[in-house]
């Protein structure tokens, strides 16, 4: 792999078609000290309550920036799934393709942050994405494929996740989401269009142990020869390995007053997402990722709600298309 003088378009949607998001929504319940952890103890600090759910944030980011955007996803039969659903119906966000499972309860991920904001520890109770089976997705199969793109989180079903790379005809956006799920992934990399994992998901998916650039650009050309068009190693503070076919570059992060780092690759792959519809290049995709994470994590939930195309833009230090 060479490096990339001129990147190639990522893709154009046709005009009016709205990107299709198939992943969870969650109560956050985020404890956050005021000083260090300690162990074992009860910590003095602040705790917040926020809706989440890697497919949730990914919409609502999407929203944020102007998308037509639905999302597919399973509601408890609660007062949480009745705030979130009311609150998505609100930015727009068509829940056509939702369903209310009888009987469950919507899914809650409670995390601990250390005092800089950096997630240490979480449990999540997600059964209710079990219901997210084949066949619940076949019944919705016409519809998604009329979309501009479909992101997809692994909080789904392993099957299900293989249901849809295998039957979907629109390009397939992953997130691996945690090193617990991206094994899903596994066996289907061929059927993915765009990946963004981490540093440790992107050494589990490639094989390749990254201690440095050289390993990093092995990886990310192992991912590639898999058949993968486009992905999108996220470093933290290292900024992002963004690699195609047609060649690699590593971009350094964009500096960012840091609250809380929790939604920041949320935000990360909503900017891709949109970038992907505006046929933006690789490079200018990755740029607007590394802006859009920046601006999420400096707000202390899990959506900085100031998040904004012209913002995005001005961050990344470029001027959209049409400027």
């Amino acid at each position: 792999m060479t490096e990339e003088k001129e990147p190639s378009a990522m893709g154009k949607c046709p005009a009016g078609a709205q990107i299709a998001v198939v992943g969870a929504v969650n109560m956050d319940i985020c404890g956050m000290p005021y000083q260090p952890l300690v162990g074992a103890d009860s910590n003095p600090g602040r705790v917040s309550l926020s809706m989440g759910g890697v497919g949730r944030n990914i919409a609502h980011n999407l929203a944020l920036l102007g998308q037509p955007v639905s999302l597919v996803t399973v509601f408890g039969e609660d007062l949480n799934g009745q705030r979130i659903q009311e609150h998505l119906e609100e930015l727009g966000i068509d829940l056509s393709g939702a369903e209310t499972i009888s009987g469950f309860s919507t899914s809650c991920y409670v995390y601990i942050t250390d005092e800089k904001g950096e997630m240490q520890l979480a449990v999540s109770d997600m059964d209710i994405y079990e219901h997210m089976t084949p066949r619940f997705m076949e019944k919705r199969l016409e519809w998604l494929n009329r979309s501009c793109l479909c992101v997809i989180d692994t909080n789904l079903p392993q099957e299900t996740i293989r249901y849809l790379a295998e039957h979907l005809r629109v390009p397939i956006f992953a997130d691996p989401v945690s090193t617990a799920k991206m094994h899903k992934l596994r066996g289907i990399l061929s059927h993915i269009h765009t990946l963004k994992p981490n540093r440790l998901e992107a050494e589990y998916l490639s094989g390749v142990r990254i201690t440095d650039e050289r390993t990093l650009r092995k990886a990310a050309g192992v991912l590639l020869d898999k058949g993968i068009e486009n992905a999108y190693i996220t470093l933290g503070a290292n900024g992002v390995l963004c690699a195609n076919p047609s060649g690699m570059r590593l971009l350094p992060a964009i500096q960012t007053n840091m609250r809380s780092a929790t939604g920041g690759g949320d935000c990360f792959m909503a900017a891709l997402a949109y970038a992907y519809r505006a046929g933006l290049s690789s490079e200018e995709a990755a740029r607007l990722a590394l802006a859009a994470g920046a601006i999420c994590t400096e707000s202390d939930q899990t959506i900085n709600e100031g998040l904004s195309v012209r913002m995005m833009y001005e961050r990344a230090g470029f001027l959209p298309p049409h400027d």
